[in-house]
């Protein structure tokens, strides 16, 4: 029996040892198979690991306004994890700290409560299969991970780690974002890397980039790294023009129309005259998915049917060619007139008018009466002429995705002139709002073109490298004394009897000249024109000394361009003059503006010594002097005063204040005497 068990012993021991003998020659003969026969190989695979280059992707450099404000940059942003399963993690340690860990971490994120943290954080450690890549917080700030590892049980311990990761912010929000453009990640080498897509990220994507650099793995005592054997070069930094303050004014008065009148899109440029420096530019659409207007698609450079605002560019041509010289010459027009079997209806004309009234009261057929003299032998030959005067170039303004207008070529005789009547006065092409209120700027520049631009200097860690010079598309479009007429003539649109603007577009502060222009929006589908409007107002002021020139095009508005871009473009220039932008000091003495009528002056104040001052300082003899308000308790009366007594009263006795308009206190809405709980809210309606 013993020896019957024995063998049995044996027989097994003998089996397991044949077994490893035979598993152990297979290890043998692979080790000797790998480290002699094809050792070269091995060899050959372990030098290219090692010596393999690698891009070295550079730092995105980043977008500035024209104070060095920062528009775009790469913010590095990060992960913060804790590895369970990692040998730092000591349960008995966790104990102790997870009442004061849950505590820092509802600090953190209150978001979720202690007893919340303090759960979820031990169901992590009790599971029987860990999670190696418990998510902590994600998003976070540098500052807040240096935050996060001074927390108990965090500080030191090697299960806890970060992940970095880079995007593109704009700090701004949507401040300008559709010119300034976004990025995505594409692929360089095999390797993912941050390109510009839109804007100005894709316009200047080569010098925002960078240069690539090499790394290279290499190895070390302890492990294998990577070494950087070219370094990278970080990208240029790039200030544009764009002024924050003036941005900022832009975005507030287009977004405010835009709501006010339903529109279904709107764009604004804001222009400086003597640089063509971009300083705003907003573009705003209604969103369905959102159900609010957002930062749309950049209409300032996508071509349009601009409407009456081409007819000041169509004069140039006119004044440049000698087809009219003398602007007070009536010329007769009629109310319709046709032209080469088609119909052109003008309810804004008159049986004669001169050139100045043809602009003031934006007549079709006085427009198209003036281009035909010259161009009636040849209707091609008014589009050659826009394009001889640069209005065709390209402009490179750095904006990604700058289009250059359209004017169509139609080889039958009888379309093409058709076409011209129509071209004359923004029918028939599709102009970008940026090309147009380029020209506009030339006219108030003295007919010198310059290069509208988004771009004013490049640097690299703070060291400037090169400033973009100011350029023109043509060194004069027209000549002074031809600037000159076209400036009177859209002085006129505003502040003329007759002008299409004179009822929304007139300051007693910013003198503005500029044009109206309306043209029906064709139906993509059909390709008929529709009921709807595209709604524009382009010009320049102050009207003496042009500083600023600006276009702003609604699209659907539910009123005319004066009542909608037209508000828009004086709201601008309005805020400007107020913030002190403009140059313009406010002095109430000085001559006003030809064809203004002046308002009186009107300042209410319970001070006496403010009264007889503002008095002798401004020469106004039509002020109201108004008696100290009194009340007998409860809400005081501030009928008459000015905005900032009347709220220093009301907030002295303890009710809050709203105010509405502008001038002194006319109406209260809780009557004075009033018994009100105190912190109420008096509604203040201002006046002059």
């Amino acid at each position: 029996m013993k020896d019957t068990n024995k063998k049995r012993i044996l027989g097994r021991f003998s089996l397991v040892i044949g077994v490893m003998l035979v598993l152990s020659s297979f290890i043998i003969y692979n080790i000797f198979k790998t480290s002699v026969v094809h050792a070269g190989e091995w060899n050959k695979k372990a030098d290219s690991l090692l010596t393999s280059e690698r891009p070295l992707l550079p730092e995105r450099g980043k977008i500035l306004s024209d104070s060095g404000t920062v528009l775009a940059a790469n913010l590095y942003f990060y992960t913060a994890r804790i590895d369970w399963a990692s040998p730092a993690i000591k349960r008995d340690t966790l104990n102790k700290y997870i009442d004061a860990l849950a505590d820092s971490l509802h600090a953190f994120k209150p978001e979720k409560s202690a007893d919340d943290w303090k759960k979820e954080l031990l169901e992590q450690a009790d599971r029987e299969k860990k999670n190696t890549s418990y998510r902590l917080a994600a998003k976070l700030s540098h500052a807040e991970l240096e935050r996060l590892k001074t927390f108990p049980f965090l500080r030191k311990n090697a299960a806890f780690y970060s992940e970095s990761n880079v995007k593109r912010t704009k700090p701004y929000g949507s401040m300008a974002a559709r010119s300034i453009g976004n990025t995505r990640d594409s692929l360089v080498n095999g390797f993912s890397s941050m390109r510009g897509h839109t804007g100005l990220e894709r316009a200047l994507d080569s010098l925002l980039y960078g240069v690539p650099g090499v790394k290279r793995r290499i190895q070390l005592t302890s492990n294998i790294v990577d070494w950087e054997s070219t370094p990278a070069i970080p990208g240029y930094d790039i200030t544009t023009t764009i002024n924050v303050a003036l941005q900022d004014i832009v975005d507030e008065e287009l977004d405010k129309m835009c709501r006010e009148t339903g529109a279904e899109w709107g764009t604004c440029v804001l222009l400086e005259v003597a640089t063509g420096e971009i300083k705003a530019i907003s573009n705003l659409e209604w969103s369905e998915k959102s159900n609010d207007y957002i930062e749309g698609v950049n209409h300032a450079i996508r071509g349009i049917e601009p409407g009456s605002v081409m007819k000041p560019i169509s004069m140039m041509v006119a004044l440049e060619d000698g087809i009219i010289s003398d602007i007070n010459t009536p010329i007769a027009t009629g109310t319709q007139f046709t032209y080469y079997g088609r119909e052109i209806r003008d309810p804004h004309g008159g049986a004669a008018l001169t050139p100045r009234q043809i602009i003031e009261t934006s007549s079709n057929v006085g427009m198209s009466r003036i281009i035909i003299k010259k161009y009636d032998a040849n209707p091609h030959g008014f589009a050659e002429r826009l394009k001889s005067m640069g209005f065709l170039d390209h402009f490179n303004s750095g904006i990604g995705g700058e289009r250059i207008p359209y004017l169509p070529h139609f080889e039958h005789n009888t379309e093409a002139h058709v076409a011209l009547t129509r071209m004359c006065y923004g029918y028939t092409t599709e102009i970008p709002p940026l090309y147009t209120v380029a020209m506009y700027n030339a006219i108030a520049n003295n007919g010198k073109f310059v290069r509208p631009h988004l771009v004013k200097k490049l640097s690299r860690a703070g060291e400037p490298d090169s400033i973009v010079p100011i350029t023109y598309v043509r060194e004069q479009v027209c000549s002074p004394e031809n600037a000159a007429k076209l400036r009177i003539m859209l002085h006129d649109v505003v502040w003329g009897s007759r002008g299409t603007a004179r009822k929304w577009v007139q300051d007693d502060n910013v003198e503005i000249a500029g044009k109206t222009g309306t043209a029906y929006i064709i139906d993509e589908k059909t390709h008929q024109y529709t009921n709807r409007k595209r709604l524009a107002f382009c010009g320049f002021f102050p009207y003496n000394e042009p500083k600023y020139s600006c276009i702003v095009v609604m699209s659907g508005a539910d009123r005319g361009a004066g009542a909608s871009s037209g508000i828009v473009l004086k709201n601008i220039a309005r805020k400007m003059y107020a913030r002190g932008l403009l140059g313009i000091q406010s002095d109430y003495t000085s001559n006003p503006p030809a064809n203004r009528v002046d308002k009186p002056t009107y300042f209410a104040s319970t001070a006496q010594n403010r009264n007889e001052y503002l008095s002798k300082t401004t020469g106004a003899t039509s002020n109201r002097v108004y008696k100290t308000p009194t009340s007998q308790g409860g809400v005081p009366n501030v009928i008459g005063l000015s905005a900032r007594e009347a709220i220093v009263k009301l907030e002295s006795a303890g009710f809050g204040a709203n105010i509405s308009g502008s001038g002194h206190v006319v109406a209260q809405s809780i009557s004075a005497g009033s018994n009100e709980n105190r912190g109420t809210v008096v509604n203040l309606t201002l006046s002059n």
